[in-house]
């Protein structure tokens, strides 16, 4: 996912998913998506026996037998996963793009005088071709308003909040009904054989760290996300506290992923997991590595059951999760695994 607090050096990515809001309709809820139990002898249910369950079985088998040639110690065994699009939903348009255009009601409430101001005035209009024609500097007053300014915890409890209301447009479910069943079991299988998982996201760090535990098992200080800057201060109680600031920290997309696994985890992975050319860099870093590597890649290729866009293999082109055809040919040029959710997914979700 793209960040959504770098104001700077990713606009591009953020107008154009403001574009999309006409394209939605409804309020936006989460309770935990609990993974289905592992029949015997079959760690991967959901998965259709092709060759990227066989990849994933055939990875998992040689790094973890101590007579392998590929073995890895479990120190080492390191597991990394883009959230949006890879974990869960990311269409029609990202989670928490959707939590700040709706913090909006709520941070003019604490502050009157901003109702009657622009951009805050247009976004609670509601007028969607409106809000999509807003400007850079707009939708930076926006997340500076709706991600920063408070403490920590109370933005956790702000995030919280909205997720136990907020519901897909299309499906009307909470968002962490939205997670890919047969990704959850890949979380499960890794771990359960030594791995430890990641989320490695340009998505808000501190947004994602509020579910991650509870939805993907991931705890928070196994999150990798786009971050911005904290200021340690003293409340009138003289207790201290932290304050979110509008200063991006790190931008984990793109080349700033493996930046981003260097700074917090300090190993390369032995698997990467993404969907999108935000991923590239993360894989190819994966890849340069000695041994056995797992580079896997999902193509959203099933409109029945999810949504089907690329642009790659003459699917529909989109702003949101971008799968170029240069990305597919990386991919089968260099031995990663595509993902087809149309061929190798047995379902898609829990309660499919």
């Amino acid at each position: 996912m793209h960040s959504l607090l770098n104001y700077r050096t990713n606009r591009r990515v953020l107008i154009s998913t403001l574009a999309l809001l006409p394209a939605l309709s409804g309020p936006l809820l989460t309770v935990k998506a609990s993974a289905q139990t592992t029949p015997s002898g079959n760690p991967l249910p959901s998965w259709n026996d092709s060759a990227p369950k066989q990849a994933i079985l055939d990875f998992v088998r040689a790094t973890t037998d101590p007579a392998s040639p590929n073995h890895v110690p479990p120190e080492d065994r390191i597991a990394v996963f883009d959230q949006d699009g890879t974990l869960w939903v990311e269409h029609p348009m990202y989670t928490q793009v959707m939590y700040c255009l709706e913090r909006v009601p709520a941070v003019t409430a604490g502050k009157p005088a901003l109702k009657d101001a622009e951009p805050f005035k247009t976004v609670l209009s509601g007028d969607r071709e409106a809000i999509a024609k807003l400007s850079m500097r707009d939708l930076e007053e926006i997340l500076a308003a709706t991600l920063t300014g408070m403490s920590v915890d109370e933005f956790d409890a702000e995030a919280k909040k909205w997720l136990e209301t907020a519901r897909h447009p299309r499906w009307k479910r909470p968002y962490t009904e939205l997670v890919y069943q047969p990704m959850l079991e890949v979380l499960r299988f890794l771990r359960d054989n030594g791995y430890k998982t990641y989320i490695v996201t340009g998505g808000g760090q501190d947004f994602v760290r509020v579910y991650a535990e509870q939805v993907y098992g991931i705890p928070p200080e196994q999150v990798v996300g786009s971050a911005g800057g904290t200021k340690y201060g003293y409340g009138n109680d003289g207790k201290p506290f932290l304050t979110k600031e509008p200063k991006l920290i790190l931008n984990d997309n793109d080349a700033g992923k493996p930046e981003g696994i260097h700074l917090m985890i300090g190993r390369r992975p032995y698997a990467a997991f993404g969907n999108s050319t935000g991923d590239r860099e993360m894989l190819e870093w994966t890849g340069a590595g000695a041994g056995a590597r797992l580079k896997m890649l999902v193509l959203h290729d099933d409109d029945a059951r999810e949504y089907a866009y690329g642009p790659a293999q003459g699917l529909p082109d989109s702003k949101v999760g971008t799968f170029t055809s240069a990305l597919y040919d990386e991919a089968k040029k260099d031995g990663w695994s595509v993902i087809s959710m149309k061929n190798d997914w047995k379902r898609i979700f829990a309660f499919q």
